[in-house]
């Protein structure tokens, strides 16, 4: 059994908490984040200190209270840190160029691939084969993410693709004759 929900979450200066019945709320420098409340978690708030307790024995509200601890960890993170995944792509003639709140990527394609940016999420392109999203909130950062490298994921045999930063591509040896 996971004892997640049992180390308490120490607040960062800056950093305000609302609580309220069915939600709570984060703010800090980097914007402001929300998030409905399990029924079944308990939340206390005291000196600077973020408490998470499950309102009956249950597995159900065990689980809740530990998964709700490491959201509300992350939605901390978020709003006084910040976070970013940084995206490479691999490949004759792929490059990246931001424009607004669009990503202009070729990709191979007999056409440009544009993606919207969600709200919330910023990018930037430090040379022609990077991309580097920013985010204060961790769910938007990996889905965003995830959109960009389902336009064109990583093959085995050649390794061209769009992969974020530090991920593994098994290759494999061509068919012989």
């Amino acid at each position: 059994m996971s004892r997640v929900a049992n180390s308490p979450i120490e607040l960062p200066k800056g950093v305000e908490v609302t609580l309220s019945e069915a939600e709570i709320s984060i703010k800090g420098s980097k914007g402001t984040l929300a998030m409905p409340i399990n029924a079944k978690v308990e939340i206390k708030h005291e000196d600077n200190v973020l408490r998470f307790a499950a309102r009956s024995g249950d597995q159900f509200s065990r689980a809740m209270s530990g998964t709700t601890r490491s959201l509300v960890n992350n939605m901390v993170t978020g709003v006084s840190q910040g976070f970013e995944k940084k995206l490479e792509l691999v490949g004759v003639g792929y490059r990246a160029q931001v424009q607004g709140s669009n990503i202009n990527l070729t990709l191979g394609f007999s056409h440009p691939v544009v993606y919207a940016l969600p709200a919330g999420v910023t990018a930037e392109t430090p040379s022609q084969t990077e991309v580097l999203l920013k985010s204060s909130d961790k769910q938007k950062l990996g889905q965003a993410a995830a959109e960009i490298r389902a336009f064109r994921p990583p093959e085995p045999y050649k390794g061209k693709g769009v992969r974020i930063t530090g991920e593994y591509v098994r290759r494999k040896e061509a068919k012989k004759k």
